[in-house]
C-alpha cells in the first residue's frame, strides 16, 4: 500500500519499507551528486580522470601525468618514480608536487 505525500513517498513491501525523496531538482543537481553519478549519467557527461603537472622532489622537473596512468611514470631528468598505478587511478609518490590541469568541461577532483 503505497502512501504518498508533496515531498516523499513511502512504498512497504512486506516487512520492508522504503522512502523515496520525489521533490528532486533535475536540471540543477548539486556539485557532489554530479561527481558520485556515473560518467555517462550526468547531466553533461564528462569523462572522471584530468591530467596533472607533477613536480619531481629532486630535480623539481615537472612531468604531465594522466590521473589514471596504467603505467609507472618516471621523472625525464632523475629517473624516480613519480606515480605508481593501481586499480583506479594513480598513487603519486609521497614527496611529490602536483597540480590538476583544468579544462571547461571537468568536474573539479577532490
Amino acid at each position: 500500500m503505497p502512501v504518498s505525500s508533496a515531498t516523499h513517498s513511502t512504498v512497504v513491501l512486506g516487512r520492508l519499507k522504503c522512502v523515496f525523496d520525489l521533490a528532486k531538482d533535475l536540471l540543477h543537481p548539486s556539485l557532489e551528486e554530479e561527481k558520485r553519478t556515473h560518467k555517462k549519467k550526468r547531466l553533461v557527461q564528462c569523462p572522471n580522470s584530468y591530467f596533472m603537472d607533477v613536480k619531481c622532489p629532486g630535480c623539481y622537473k615537472i612531468t604531465t601525468v594522466f590521473s589514471h596512468a596504467q603505467t609507472v611514470v618516471l621523472c625525464v631528468g632523475c629517473s624516480t618514480v613519480l606515480c605508481q598505478p593501481t586499480g583506479g587511478k594513480a598513487r603519486l609518490t609521497e614527496g611529490t608536487g602536483h597540480r590538476s590541469i583544468q579544462h571547461a568541461y571537468s568536474i573539479k577532483p577532490a
